[in-house]
């Protein structure tokens, strides 16, 4: 019966590899973690394509301050799609249009 390694084991033995092997390891990881795999856009993100999000998510996906975001909304580069009390909602595709024209 072979013996499994636990996380720890390997992330020691990791850690005691030379430099160069360390990088063959990784690469070797990332080649073969996705070699088979071609995600599109819509494989990866198309479960949020009725999203919506508050400005405080929208802001951090647009990589803007909440400042900046207010602005964008106040000048009508984004607008909200729906406004409940006092938060105000943005769809997932209103907030990529923007980010590609930013």
């Amino acid at each position: 019966m072979s013996q499994l390694m636990r996380a720890e084991e390997v992330f020691s033995q990791i850690q005691h590899m030379p430099e160069s092997e360390r990088l063959k390891f990784f690469a070797l990881i990332a080649k073969n973690a996705f070699q088979a795999d071609n995600f599109a856009h819509n494989d990866v993100f198309g479960h949020l394509k009725d999203a919506r999000f508050s400005a405080q998510d929208a802001a951090e996906y647009l990589e803007v301050s909440m400042p900046t975001f207010r602005r964008y909304v106040q000048s009508e580069k984004i607008k909200p799609v729906e406004i409940i009390g006092r938060s105000q909602l943005f769809t997932s595709s209103d907030l990529r249009e923007l980010k590609q024209t930013l």
